[in-house]
Parts: C-alpha cells; structure tokens; sequence
C-alpha cells in the first residue's frame, strides 16, 4: 500500500484515498476479488488503475464505449501511465505494435471492448501476456432487467474460468439489488469481496416538473441557471433530438443532435465537440453517455420520463462529476408514461421481464409525483436511508402546494367506469368537461351522470388528476386498448370515501428573466476570483487546443477553483494543489502559476 499511496500522491496527485477506495486498492493488489457500486464521480477508475500499477502485469479494462476508451487512455497518457486501447479505430500496424507491448509486459492498462476480449484471438494473446487484473467497467450492462443490457457481459466470466489466479473487479454506478446479484452470478464473482458506498450526489440539485409547455421551461431554466455551460439534454424518439437541437441552435446555443439513427462518424464528430469544446449542449436519445468522462457538466435535462429510477439516476449522475454545484432537471407528462407502458408491452419480451419493467416505470412515476424529499425517495430506491430531508431539491427548496380532491378523483374514477373502461385520457376529460362532441353523442355518454360534472378544474388540471391517479395505482393503462384506462382494486376505498386523496398542485412556471447565474459554479467566489478562474480556464483551454485533448484532461474545474483558492506562488505549493501530479507540475505548473502572479500583481 505505500506504493499505492505514491502512486495516488505522486501520478494522480490526490493526497488521500476516499470512500472505500483504499480497502479496494489493498484488495485487488493482494490477488482478490471486488464488486463496486460507488456513484458516478466517486473514482472508481483508481480502484483498478492503482493496483494494475501496483502489481506486476498489465491491468485489462473492458470498457463498453470506443469514446470512453479514448478518453481514459489520454487522460492515463498525460499522467506518463503506460496506457493503450484495442478498438476497430485503430489501424493493423498499430494494433500489432500494442500487442507486442503487452507481450513484452510494457503496459500498465489496456482497455478492450468485451465483443473484441471474447475473440479467441484475442484470449490467445492474453494468455503469453503478464496479466495484473481484469476490470469489467459498467458491470450493470450484465443484467437483462438493466437499462443498459449488453449481452457480450453475460459471457465474462470466461476470464475467472480461463485465467483464474488473475483477480478481477466489476463495477458500476448503479445497481439495484436484483442487478447486484445478476453481476456476482453472471460474472462468478461468488467470492468476491462487495464495496458498496453512498448512491448520495449532494453536489446535485433534483427538480422535476409538469410538462406543460415543455421546452419553453427548459429555456427558462438554462436562461436563468446555465446560460453558458455544457450539458445534456435527453429527449425520447430521434425526431424530438433533432427538433430540440436545432430550436436551442436557433436559439443561439451550441446544440448538437446525437442517436442512434446519425452516421456512426457524425456521431463521433458531436461527441468530440461536446468534450473539448466549452458549453456544448448535447441533445441525445439514451444512446449517448454511459461512461462519459467529461466532469464539467454542468446540468442533465430530461423532456421526457426514463424508463427506470436505476436510468435516472445512471442519466442524471453525468452531471457535476467534478464535485461541484449541477443540475438534473426534468419536465415529464401523462403521454410520456402511456408511451413507455406501450413500448414495454410491445417489446417482445416474455411475462416477467414485462411486469418488472412495468414496476420500474412504476417506481419512476413515484418519484415524479411525490410531494416529500426526492432524494430521500431516490436513495431508498437504492436501499440507502438519508435521516433527514437533502435541502437541495425543488420540492425541500419549494415545498409543494396540495389541496383535498377527493371528490373530484372519486368523479375521475366514475367516468372511467360509467364509460367503459375503454377511453384514454382526453376523452375522459372531455367527457367530465361536458364537451360537444361528436364521439361522445356516438356513444351516448352525454347522457352519463358524469357528463359535464367536471367544470371545477380545467382541462390541463383534469390531466394532471389522472396522472396522480395513475401514479398512486388507483388507474392502470390497458395497452391493448390504446391507452384506456382502467380502474384497479385499490380505488374501491376511496370510490367509497374510506380514504382521502391530496392533489398535487402545480407549480407556477418561474419567469425567466434576462440570461444570468442566479447560482454561480463556484458560489463562494468574488468577482475577482470569478476573473482569475476564466483566466485558468482559458489558458487550459489553449493547452488543450494545441495538444487536441478535452480542456478537462489538463485539470479539471475543481483543481482549478483550488489553484484560485490556495493561490500558490511556487512550484512546491503548486504540487499540494489535487490533482496536481509530477508529470503536470513538470508539463504545466509555471504556465498557471504565471496566470495567477499576473493576477495578484494586477
């Protein structure tokens, strides 16, 4: 472990290890096993990258994305870690002299995709190299009831079966229970030693709102809190990725479309951008962003409802990696979950992968409708208590508004029954509206007790009921009905006012004002600090222009807010600075030293 601690201090230029990462170190640098669930940002690279320093051989990385291989091997690169990549960008020549270094034991990491690891090739060539560990990255994309199913995962454990003195160490952001035990019997990671760390990301604030008038909330929201930063925007079908990019790009931002209908290089292209250029949004289907090392972005945005918490939260935690102040915002509506309840029921997979997804969606619709502490709801989710109320959601920072509606869901659930169970929403709204029209007379339920009984709420409030009601369970969607709804045991109480029901108000959309950071990245700053951290962020921005690299592999924003803090005037102080190794002290100390006299002398 003192060598490990070198390592920590003297490459990656931290002064401590933290969470568990130091138990991890040891364990794997002793030839054991380990699964990690520690949350996106809590440094998980270093939990096999050390050890495969440590021990001798060449620590092999399966890593799902040819992007997220690319990035880590620059940024190792820039540390002076013998670090390489196998993917199908590389051309014959260059495949065979990283081969021939990994032979002659002249590596410290090698990241391999798990199609390309599972060629016999390839296991032929790892069986004449020195091998430290395996580290199985993204280990959730083992599991079928995943997000991010990968079937080549499932194939994995034919490392412990063919290499089995090698340790080996599976880890993810997130995982539920069922996932956790997927990955230890998909893997035989039976002996494993577990680690598991707080799903906790206090750094980001969560705030989900109706989707009423969708996209102009989401201007509103980036006008007043991320007028200038890079950030992701998720969005459900391609067409809605494409519409949204060019209405921001119209709108004067940099916005970048990215699916999986695109060409394999424009997509490659857009994702270049988004990491080396500054306040680049990405407007992206679910295909985009597992693994994405960038730590400076600084909020996630959902137009659409995910299809899971376990999606949410894998979403949402590409936000703010650096540590500091971020954003998951969301703006959600009824269509959204009729949408994902049809798409799982005409999916094609069997009875129970249905009804668990179903519980998921479920579990995700209960998230958005609560009235209490997101965070709490979303940690529990993940089996983890937070005692009191996180501060730093919309609904602790604006506590919700209710007010008594049991009548008028007890009239919601009676138009459903009177009509037939056999009509969507907006039929039922226009029913309890008392609405002319056509259809209804056709069916003769103008002259249904409920026609016209509705007029206290209007037609968007009438939505929003039903979105309640379906979110408790009182309502359920009949999919092959076309969206109808139907009642489900658990109204009979309240049909018969043995319970009450609390509607949720909504919120009043906030104006936006005229573009500023209400609430700045680094909130402690004056304005003169302010200025000397654009000055550091330019002059990385240069480094990293010249070098073709994202600006965040020079340093990243929470090294510079602490260079702007300490104000180091020597090389020696420069070196206490985190993530301030020798290799950047020796490449890049003087040039930012020089940034922050010329500061301090001005």
């Amino acid at each position: 472990m003192d060598r490990a601690l070198a390592l920590l201090r003297d490459t990656f230029g931290y002064r401590e290890f933290r969470h568990h990462q130091a138990e991890i170190v040891q364990t794997l640098v002793e030839g054991g096993d380990a699964l990690v669930l520690m949350p996106t940002g809590g440094g998980k690279s270093l939990c096999y990258q050390i050890p495969a320093m440590v021990r001798p051989g060449c620590g092999i990385v399966v890593s799902p994305l040819i992007a997220l291989m690319q990035d880590q091997v620059e940024a190792l690169t820039q540390l002076g870690v013998r670090a390489a990549f196998l993917n199908s960008t590389l051309e014959w020549e260059a495949v065979r002299q990283i081969e021939q270094s990994l032979r002659q034991g002249e590596l410290d990491l090698l990241y391999i995709a798990p199609e390309r690891l599972l060629n016999e090739r390839t296991l032929e060539l790892l069986d004449n190299a020195p091998l430290a560990l395996f580290a199985i990255d993204e280990a959730h994309c083992v599991s079928q009831w995943g997000h991010d199913f990968r079937p080549e995962y499932q194939q994995l454990k034919v490392l412990h079966e063919r290499f089995p003195q090698v340790p080996r160490i599976a880890l993810t952001a997130t995982a539920d229970e069922r996932t956790r035990q997927e990955i230890v019997t998909q893997l035989d990671l039976h002996q494993a030693r577990r680690f598991i760390s707080s799903f906790d990301r206090p750094n980001i604030r969560y705030a989900i709102a109706e989707g009423h008038n969708a996209r102009e909330q989401l201007w509103r929201f980036l006008q007043r809190e991320h007028p200038e930063d890079a950030g992701i925007v998720y969005c459900l079908s391609r067409k809605k990725v494409e519409q949204t990019a060019e209405w921001l790009s119209r709108k004067g931002r940099t916005a970048l479309p990215y699916h999986a209908g695109l060409s394999a290089d424009l997509r490659a292209q857009h994702q270049q951008r988004f990491l080396r250029e500054e306040g680049v949004i990405m407007v992206a289907t679910i295909a985009f962003g597992m693994g994405i090392d960038k730590p400076d972005v600084r909020f996630v945005a959902h137009l659409n409802l995910p299809k899971s918490i376990e999606a949410y939260y894998q979403e949402t935690g590409r936000a703010g990696r650096d540590g500091l102040p971020a954003d998951a915002w969301m703006a959600y509506g009824l269509q959204d979950v009729i949408l994902l309840r049809q798409m799982a029921e005409e999916s094609g997979a069997g009875e129970t992968h249905k009804r668990v997804t179903r519980q998921k969606l479920d579990a995700m619709l209960g998230l958005c409708e609560i009235t209490g502490c997101r965070r709490q709801a979303l940690l529990a989710y993940f089996g983890e208590t937070l005692a009191e109320p996180c501060g730093n959601c919309d609904n602790c920072l604006q506590p919700p508004e209710t007010r008594e509606a049991t009548e008028a869901a007890q009239k919601a659930l009676s138009c459903a029954w009177r009509t037939g169970q056999r009509f969507g929403v907006n039929y039922l709204v226009d029913v309890l509206l008392g609405k002319e029209d056509e259809r209804i007379r056709r069916f003769g339920h103008h002259q249904l007790p409920t026609y016209g009984i509705g007029r206290e709420l209007n037609a968007t409030e009438w939505r929003g009921l039903f979105r309640q009601l379906i979110a408790r369970g009182y309502l359920e969607v009949d999919h092959e009905g076309h969206g109808a709804l139907r009642l489900t045991e658990q109204c009979r109480a309240l049909l018969r006012g043995e319970e009450k029901f609390e509607l949720r108000r909504p919120r009043k959309p906030e104006r936006s004002g005229r573009p500023g950071r209400s609430r700045p990245v680094i909130p402690e700053f004056d304005e003169q600090d302010s200025a000397l951290f654009e000055a550091l962020r330019k002059l990385r921005l240069e480094l990293a222009r010249a070098q073709g690299v994202p600006p965040y592999i020079i340093f990243n924003d929470a090294t510079l807010k602490e260079m702007v803090v300490v104000q180091p005037r020597s090389l020696e102080e420069m070196r206490e600075i985190t993530g301030v190794g020798e290799q950047k002290l020796a490449r890049y100390g003087r040039a930012f030293l020089d940034v922050i006299e010329e500061a301090s002398s001005g």
